[in-house]
């Protein structure tokens, strides 16, 4: 693992959920991530490319993408739904700018982002790529972030979903 390429999504994680949602963050232990379903219903997923190229996911429990979405939307929705999809959505916006800023060298862009919603879904990296997993207790609920974890020095494999 490149401490150097995850480094920036830890701390753009935690400096959007401070500074977004007034909410503090403590992150867990760092760990590759084996299989294909995320451990929380609401997946913000964000492609990335450039000289590098992947994605980065964003996992919320279905409690702290209500929580998230309520700050930001100044109402609390009852369900999940579009506004929670957006707010979701941004979310994983701001953190993959984030740490695209701290990756400057790499020139790469983002991409807009998609939301996936259910309890099994399931997003797939390419075979070769196994994406660290990056979690996360907030007030709101845990958190989890994938980060691209390249097979090779400076270079992201392109990454698919399904």
């Amino acid at each position: 693992m490149q401490v150097e390429l995850v480094n920036p999504f830890l701390s753009a994680t935690c400096e959007v959920f401070r500074t977004t949602l007034s909410c503090e963050v403590s992150r867990g232990p760092l760990e590759r991530k084996l299989d294909h379903t995320p451990t929380h219903e609401v997946s913000g997923v964000i492609g990335l490319s450039g000289k590098c190229q992947g994605m980065v996911v964003v996992s919320l429990g279905r409690d702290a993408a209500l929580k998230a979405a309520g700050i930001l939307l100044d109402k609390a929705p009852a369900e999940i739904n579009a506004d929670v999809v957006d707010a979701v959505g941004e979310l994983t916006n701001m953190i993959a700018g984030s740490a695209k800023a701290q990756l400057a060298q790499y020139e790469r862009s983002v991409s807009l982002p998609s939301v996936i919603c259910g309890r099994h879904h399931s997003i797939r990296f390419p075979s070769g790529s196994t994406p660290i997993a990056l979690p996360f207790e907030t007030e709101l609920g845990p958190v989890r972030a994938l980060s691209p974890n390249p097979t090779q020095t400076g270079a992201f494999p392109a990454a698919r979903t399904s």
